[in-house]
């Protein structure tokens, strides 16, 4: 309850997740299908850069470093030039000031006929997320805990959607219990895709947590580290379980992290995109 994403909008790990995060929903909407879209770990929509996030300047090392690329060469990828072209539609002054959450980022994306759940236990922070979308018919909010969420609202209807999953990580055992979560999410929902983020800070509790999921279709472990040490005590860099990845988006991922390491990297760091099993 005491975590609140506002202090590290626009982070490093932000960057990576919500650019995997477009490249799902456009790979999505590029069927004629309605779909489904569950957020279950929401915040509150979008972020004021020059609030809590300057308070810890995560940003900085983050969506600045990238935002700043416009005629980088090579050129941004389209996975990163999608995100960035989000980023900067919230940005119209043309200066930093905003930074979309991934609700936001889905919602911008969806059609008319798909939909949006979005679950969010911190009291303040859901009354914020449903001003937010205060009369869009097409979002449903939640105020629950995320993971009893997983067995409430899974499957969604339409059944052909996405699952994001990207807890706090407050509590000793959070990556056992995305782990767990991954699973129940699987067996309650086969077809659905799924990513669900964990940051890296030692690297022998995230291979446990990997090694702990079960056998899941066309899944891959995207990750990017920023340091090559990893401390302990600090974030090194994220990754996300991709679950049920749609066909096309291994290849647009795998140009968008040789883009972004170098990029974000602090002292030198790395990525890989590797199957599980």
């Amino acid at each position: 309850m005491n975590y609140r994403h506002a202090f590290h909008a626009g982070n490093q790990a932000d960057v990576l997740k919500h650019v995997v995060l477009v490249a799902l929903v456009e790979a999505l909407r590029g069927k004629d299908k309605p779909f489904s879209a569950l957020d279950l770990h929401a915040g509150i929509g979008r972020y004021a850069l020059a609030a809590e996030a300057a308070k810890t300047g995560e940003y900085v090392d983050g969506i600045a470093r990238i935002e700043r690329e416009t005629g980088a060469e090579p050129p941004a990828p389209a996975a990163v030039a999608r995100y960035l072209e989000l980023v900067r539609g919230f940005n119209p002054s043309g200066r930093l000031e905003i930074y979309p959450g991934s609700p936001r980022l889905i919602r911008a994306l969806m059609r008319p006929e798909d939909r949006l759940t979005l679950v969010e236990l911190h009291p303040e922070d859901n009354a914020k997320l449903r001003a937010e979308f205060a009369g869009d018919g097409q979002v449903a909010i939640h105020h629950r805990d995320s993971w009893e969420a997983l067995r409430g609202l899974l499957p969604p209807q339409p059944r052909r959607g996405l699952l994001l999953l990207d807890p706090s990580f407050e509590q000793p055992d959070e990556l056992a219990r995305l782990a767990r979560g991954i699973a129940t999410a699987h067996r309650r929902w086969p077809e659905g895709v799924i990513a669900a983020w964990y940051p890296i800070k030692d690297r022998p509790p995230v291979d446990a947590m990997l090694a702990a999921l079960p056998p899941l279709p066309h899944a891959r472990a995207a990750e990017l580290t920023v340091f090559d040490t990893l401390f302990p005590a600090r974030l090194n860099g994220s990754g996300l379980v991709l679950v049920n990845l749609p066909w096309g988006v291994e290849e647009a991922l795998r140009e968008a992290l040789a883009w972004l390491q170098p990029k974000l990297a602090r002292q030198g760091g790395t990525w890989r995109l590797e199957p599980l099993r």
